[in-house]
């Protein structure tokens, strides 16, 4: 996985992290748990913050 599939990366959060409300997670957080997925393989330097973004919201999504 890329930084550019953040649809992938939210479904593998919500699976990983089912007790964990999105909303509550803090991006220093969140960053260190993608590139702390099985699969992902991309440099940590390019997860900036509307990348992050864009992972919370769908990470949201899927909760619905």
């Amino acid at each position: 996985m890329k930084w550019t599939d953040v649809n992938d990366i939210a479904i593998e959060l919500y699976e990983a992290y089912p007790e964990v409300d999105p909303l509550t997670v803090r991006f220093t957080d969140l960053h260190n748990w993608v590139i702390g997925l099985s699969g992902f393989d991309d440099d940590p330097a390019r997860g900036g913050e509307k990348v992050l973004e864009a992972i919370q919201a769908l990470w949201i999504e899927e909760l619905d």
